[in-house]
C-alpha cells in the first residue's frame, strides 16, 4: 500500500478588510482540509500569510513554504491554495516558483481551479494568471482613485498623521466613518518652535540650521511624539511639508519603487494650517540658499560676510580678501 501523499496549505488574505468581506483565512483553512481529507491527503504543515500581497514575494510564510518546498527531502509533495491567485498575482512569478517547486516533486494545486499537467492545462493556469496579474492591477488603480478623490475632499487616508496633528471622526457615510486631521495642541508648539529656530534663532544665536536645530531638542528633552530622539531627517521633513499650511500632498510617490510621481498625480488634502505661508516660503528659501547642490558650503558657512554674494560688474568675478 502506498504512503498518501503529504500536503502543505498556503492560506493568504492581503489586508483585515478582505479577511472580513472576502474569502477569511478560516473559510480557505476549513476548505483546504476538507478537499485534503477527500482525497486521501495527509496534510502535515499550514502556511498562514494575513495581510500581505501577493504581487511580490516580500511575505514571510511564502518564503518559508519556497524554503520547505525546495529542501532535499521536501517535506510535503503537494503546495494546495484556494485559488491560484492566493499564491501569486504575478503571472511571470507564479509560474517561476510553480517550476521551483515542481524540479524538486512537489506539485501546486488550487482546490477551486483544479487542472492536469498537460500543455493545454498549463496554458489555461497561465492565462487565468494574467487575468488575476491585470485586474490585482485595475482594483490597485480604482482604490488609488478613490483615496485621491477622498483626499481631495479633505478627509485623511489612514497611516501616522504629521506630528502637529491628530485624526478626528468628521462625518459617518454608511458603515464608514470618515476622517479628518486637526491641530493636536500638545505637539503643534514643537513644530512652530523649529520653524522659529530656523528663522530667527533662540534669541541667543541667530537663525539655526537643521543640525543645530535637532541637537537643540534632543539637548532640552524635546522629544519626538514617541518620546524618541530627533534626527536631522525629521526636521527636514517638519521645514518642507506642506500640511504645515493647510495643504498636505498625497500620492506623491510610486507605492512600488517610492519614485516620484509627476505633479498632476498628487492628490492636495486641505488642512487646519499650523504655520502661515509666508514664514513657509521664507524657510523654503533659505534652505535653497543653504543647499550645497545650489551653493557651495563655504558659502554658508564662511566667515566673509559677502561670499557668494558680491560680484564684479564688469568679469563677473567673486570677491576676495
Amino acid at each position: 500500500m502506498t504512503a498518501p501523499l503529504r500536503a502543505a496549505l498556503y492560506l493568504r488574505v492581503s489586508t483585515a478588510r478582505q479577511a472580513e468581506h472576502d474569502i477569511s483565512i478560516p473559510d480557505q483553512k476549513r476548505q483546504g482540509e476538507a478537499w485534503c481529507a477527500a482525497r486521501g491527503y495527509e496534510l502535515v504543515e499550514t502556511f498562514i500569510e494575513a495581510g500581505a500581497s501577493a504581487t511580490n514575494d516580500r511575505r514571510p510564510e511564502f518564503q518559508r513554504m519556497i524554503e520547505a518546498g525546495i529542501s532535499k527531502p521536501a517535506p510535503f509533495d503537494v503546495v494546495v491554495v484556494h485559488s491560484f491567485s492566493r499564491f501569486f498575482r504575478d503571472h511571470f512569478e507564479l509560474e517561476f516558483n510553480v517550476r521551483k517547486l515542481a524540479k524538486n516533486g512537489v506539485k501546486l494545486v488550487s482546490i477551486t481551479q483544479e487542472m492536469g499537467d498537460d500543455p493545454m492545462h498549463v496554458m489555461m493556469r497561465q492565462i487565468m494568471a494574467l487575468f488575476d496579474e491585470y485586474q490585482s492591477k485595475e482594483n490597485a488603480k480604482h482604490v488609488l482613485r478613490a483615496m485621491n478623490e477622498n483626499a481631495r475632499q479633505g478627509f485623511w487616508n489612514g497611516a501616522l498623521p504629521p506630528i502637529g496633528y491628530r485624526i478626528v471622526a468628521a462625518e459617518q457615510r454608511g458603515a464608514k466613518i470618515k476622517k479628518k486631521l486637526e491641530i493636536d495642541p500638545l505637539h503643534a508648539d514643537t513644530v512652530r518652535l523649529i520653524f522659529r529656530l530656523f528663522l530667527e534663532g533662540d534669541g541667543v544665536k541667530g537663525p539655526m540650521g537643521v543640525k543645530a536645530i535637532t541637537c537643540y531638542l534632543n539637548e532640552r528633552r524635546l522629544f519626538t511624539r514617541d518620546g524618541g530622539r530627533w534626527g536631522l531627517a525629521q526636521i527636514h521633513a517638519i521645514l518642507t511639508r506642506t500640511t504645515y499650511i493647510g495643504e498636505h500632498r498625497f500620492n506623491t510617490r510610486s507605492h512600488k519603487d517610492r519614485e516620484k510621481k509627476p505633479e498632476s498625480e498628487v492628490a492636495i488634502m486641505a488642512c487646519p494650517p499650523l504655520i502661515d505661508r509666508d514664514t513657509f516660503e521664507a524657510v523654503q528659501a533659505r534652505l535653497k540658499s543653504r543647499d550645497p547642490r545650489m551653493t557651495p558650503a563655504r558659502v554658508t558657512s564662511g566667515p566673509t560676510l559677502l561670499t557668494g554674494i558680491c560680484f564684479c560688474a564688469k568679469c563677473g568675478g567673486a570677491m576676495t580678501l
